[in-house]
């Protein structure tokens, strides 16, 4: 991981008169990291796309907005967040974001600091994407059963068979008409609601 796009979008203020403070761009650039900065939602979108990690030198509360933009050009790369005293300073309720980090970046880091940091981001965010393909199959599937579940209880109703027998009907449709089991047990409910209603 050597590409990375800090977003900022609020000055730079000191902690004391005349200090320079450090900023992600300054700490990676010199640990050998190509670092872009930009603060404008067209120019993200853009340069998201070449990134291999996303640095939000941001106050917690603009966090969520900016992650929207990155969404909507399905950026892909693990997210971090630049902890330091000009973004910390938020009160305890703006802490509460919906957003998941994937690491946390300090100025006081050192080079082996921030290697690491961002190699652990990185197997972060490949868990957290595995377990978000996982949970919408396991969602998928209890959508399925649900509507498989409907269609059988309204098959042993009207037919006045058991649920195997009913599971096996279903079954046996769905391989005749060449359809996926849901799809029929789908048609099945929708059909009954109508003439219900």
């Amino acid at each position: 991981m050597r590409s990375i796009l800090v977003i900022r979008v609020q000055p730079i203020a000191a902690d004391s008169p005349g200090a320079i403070p450090l900023t992600p761009e300054k700490v990676l650039g010199a640990n050998g990291y190509h670092v872009q900065v930009t603060d404008r939602e067209a120019e993200v979108a853009k340069l998201a796309r070449e990134a291999e990690a996303f640095i939000l030198h941001l106050s917690l509360a603009d966090v969520t907005y900016w992650v929207n933009c990155l969404g909507k050009g399905k950026s892909d790369a693990p997210l971090l967040w630049w902890c330091a005293p000009d973004t910390a300073s938020s009160s305890l309720e703006v802490c509460e974001v919906e957003t998941s980090f994937d690491g946390i970046l300090t100025p006081s880091m050192t080079g082996p600091e921030i290697h690491w940091t961002l190699h652990f981001a990185a197997r972060r965010y490949m868990e957290r994407k595995q377990w978000e393909q996982e949970r919408k199959q396991l969602q998928s599937r209890l959508e399925d059963r649900k509507w498989i579940d409907m269609a059988k209880a309204i098959l042993c109703d009207l037919k006045q068979i058991s649920e195997s027998e009913a599971y096996d009907l279903l079954r046996k449709k769905a391989m005749d008409e060449r359809k996926r089991m849901v799809d029929v047990a789908t048609a099945i409910v929708k059909a009954h609601q109508l003439l219900q209603s």
